[in-house]
C-alpha cells in the first residue's frame, strides 16, 4: 500500500509540473462546470431532444447512472476512506479553482459522475458514446490538473462511475442492435417515391378526442417529403379509425402497393389486421408516445420506414389473437393484459423521465398494486387469484412487469409473467422483489412462454386490455398466434437486402427449435 501512495504523489507532482498550452482556463473551467453534475445534466437534456428515441434512452440511463454512482461515492465511500486532499503548493495558481472542495479525497466524485454518465450513454448509443467519452476524459483528467485529486482518486472513481452504468443493466437491459438472424428478410414490394403506398396519419385531437397525445403535426407534412408518391390522409374529426383503415387497405391492393400508418401501438394493431386480412405489407411510421412495436421491429423514425419502403426491405412478425366464445377475434400486435398492467406501463414510462429503473419500477407497482383489486379467473382450466396477467405477443426481456423490448418477432409463443395474490404480502413481495432485481426469483411471480393460453369465467370487463386499449364484455377468451401472419417494412442491413434476394416462405418452427 505504501508503494502504491508514493507512487500516487509522484504522478501528482509530475502532472502539477506540466504545462499544457492553453489547458489552464479552459480545463479549470470544465471542472467547475462539472460540480454537481451540472455538465451532464445539460448533456443529457440535449441528447434527449436531438437524438430519438435511442437519445432519450441514453440520457435516462446515463442520468440514473450517475445518481447511482454520486450515491456510492458520497454517502458510502468517502467517509470511510477519509483521506485528505494533496496539497496545492507545487500547482500554479492560474489552475486552482476559485472554491476549494472541504470533502475528502478518496474518490473523485467528479469522476465517477463522468464515468458513470458516458459509460451508460455508450450502452445505449455508440454514437452519442464517442462524444461524450472525451468530455469526460478532460473532466476526470482535470481533477489532479486542477490539483484537487491524486490520479489514484480519479482511478477509483471511474472504476466506481463505470460499474454503476454496468449494474443498471441488472434491471434495465439496454436495447440491443438486433443481430441479423433475428430479423430474417421477408418479400416486401419496392416502393420508389411510396407510389402505391396509403398512409393513414392519425392525430386523436383532430379526430375529436381532446387532451389525447396525438401525432406532431409536422408528420405528415414530413412524410409527404419522403415519400411525396403515397396517398397521406391525415384521420378528420368523426372519422372511424378502423373504416378508414379498410377503406385504404382496399386501395393499396387495387395499386399493388401496401398499407402504411403513423400513430401508436394500439393504433398500430388496428391496421395489422387490416393489412394482413388483405396479403399487405405494412409500413409503421412511428408516431406515437411510446412507439413499443416500431422499435421492436426495428424503425426508430420516419426515415427509416421510409427507406425500407423505397427499398422493399420487410420481415415477419406474429400476431396475437383472443378469440372469444362468441367467434369475435381481437388483435394484438404487443400485449394482453387483466389487472392494472396499462396503467403501470404509462405510470412507469412518466417516471423514468426522472428517476432510474430500478426505483421507477418498484415506485410503479406500488402506487398501481395499492389501488388495485385481485382478479379471480380460470388459467388453462385452474382457478387463480391474481394482480395482474400479462400475455406478451413474444418474449420480452427483461424478466418483470414492465417489459422493455423484443430480440425476435416470430417466435410462435405468448411470454405470459403473472402475479399470485394468493400468497401471504404478495404485493408487498412484488415490490421488494423489484427493487432488489430478483422477481423472476419471486414466488408471487410466474413466467412462462406457451404457444397457447385458455381463460375463462374473468370478473370484471373493465380490467382486459389489447396494447394499453380497454376490451370489455368478455369473459372468456383463448388467446394464441398468428405465426409470421404479417410482413412489416424494416431496414434489413443484411446480405439479403443489399442484393436484392430475399428469404422464401416462412417455415413455422418445428417443436424445440430455438
Amino acid at each position: 500500500m505504501g508503494a502504491l501512495l508514493e507512487w500516487d504523489q509522484r504522478l501528482f507532482t509530475r502532472v502539477a509540473a506540466a504545462r499544457v498550452p492553453g489547458a489552464d482556463p479552459a480545463l479549470r473551467r470544465l471542472s467547475h462546470a462539472a460540480n454537481h453534475g451540472r455538465l451532464w445534466l445539460g448533456t443529457a437534456a440535449g441528447i434527449g431532444l436531438v437524438g430519438g428515441p435511442a437519445g432519450r434512452r441514453a440520457a435516462l440511463r446515463g442520468l440514473g447512472s450517475l445518481a447511482l454512482a454520486s450515491f456510492t461515492v458520497n454517502t458510502l465511500v468517502k467517509w470511510s476512506a477519509r483521506r485528505p486532499r494533496p496539497l496545492l503548493e507545487g500547482v500554479p495558481a492560474i489552475r486552482h479553482l476559485a472554491r476549494q472542495p472541504h470533502t475528502t479525497s478518496f474518490p473523485s466524485g467528479h469522476s465517477a459522475s463522468a464515468a458513470a454518465f458516458a459509460t451508460a450513454v455508450a450502452l445505449e448509443s455508440t454514437r452519442y458514446g464517442l462524444l461524450v467519452a472525451p468530455v469526460a476524459a478532460a473532466v476526470a483528467f482535470s481533477r489532479v490538473y486542477v490539483g484537487v485529486h491524486y490520479p489514484g482518486d480519479v482511478l477509483a472513481g471511474v472504476a466506481i462511475g463505470a460499474g454503476a452504468a454496468a449494474l443498471t443493466c441488472r434491471w434495465w437491459p439496454p436495447r440491443p442492435a438486433v443481430p441479423e438472424r433475428e430479423r430474417p428478410a421477408a418479400r416486401a414490394p419496392a416502393l420508389p417515391l411510396g407510389k402505391g403506398l396509403v398512409v393513414i396519419v392519425d392525430d386523436p385531437a383532430r379526430a375529436g378526442a381532446p387532451g389525447a397525445p396525438g401525432v406532431p403535426p409536422g408528420h405528415a407534412r414530413r412524410l409527404r417529403a419522403l415519400l411525396p408518391e403515397a396517398e397521406v390522409i391525415e384521420r378528420g374529426p368523426g372519422d372511424d379509425l378502423a373504416e378508414l383503415l379498410a377503406a385504404a387497405a382496399d386501395r393499396a391492393v387495387e395499386t399493388g402497393g401496401a398499407l402504411g400508418v403513423c400513430g401508436g401501438d394500439a393504433v398500430a394493431g388496428v391496421a395489422a389486421r387490416a393489412a394482413a386480412g388483405r396479403g399487405l405489407a405494412l409500413a409503421v411510421f412511428p408516431g406515437g408516445t411510446a412507439d413499443r412495436f416500431a422499435l421492436d421491429v426495428g424503425v426508430q423514425d420516419l426515415e427509416d420506414t421510409a427507406g425500407a419502403v423505397a427499398r422493399g426491405e420487410g420481415v415477419s412478425v406474429d400476431i396475437g389473437v383472443a378469440r372469444s366464445g362468441a367467434g369475435e377475434d381481437t388483435w394484438f400486435l404487443n400485449e394482453f393484459s387483466i389487472g392494472p398492467y396499462p396503467e403501470l406501463a404509462r405510470l412507469g414510462q412518466r417516471l423514468e423521465r426522472l428517476r432510474p429503473a430500478a426505483p421507477t419500477t418498484a415506485l410503479a407497482l406500488a402506487r398501481v398494486l395499492g389501488t388495485a383489486r385481485p382478479v379471480e379467473l380460470n388459467v388453462n382450466g385452474r382457478p387463480r387469484r391474481l394482480w395482474l396477467l400479462l400475455a406478451g405477443n413474444g418474449r420480452f426481456v427483461p424478466e418483470g412487469l414492465v417489459p422493455a423490448f423484443r430480440p425476435r418477432l416470430d417466435d410462435d409463443l405468448l411470454d405470459v409473467r403473472l402475479v399470485d395474490a394468493g400468497r401471504r404480502l404478495a404485493r408487498t413481495r412484488t415490490v421488494a422483489a423489484a427493487v432488489l432485481g430478483t422477481l423472476e426469483y419471486s414466488r408471487v411471480y410466474e413466467a412462462e412462454r406457451v404457444p397457447w393460453l385458455e381463460l375463462d369465467g374473468i370478473a370484471g370487463a373493465d380490467i382486459l386490455a389489447f396494447d394499453g386499449e380497454p376490451l370489455s364484455g368478455a369473459t372468456g377468451l383463448r388467446l394464441e398466434k398468428e405465426y409470421r401472419a404479417l410482413v412489416v417494412y424494416r431496414p434489413v442491413r443484411g446480405r439479403a437486402s443489399r442484393s436484392g434476394r430475399h428469404a422464401g416462405p416462412p417455415r413455422r418452427p418445428a417443436p424445440g427449435d430455438g
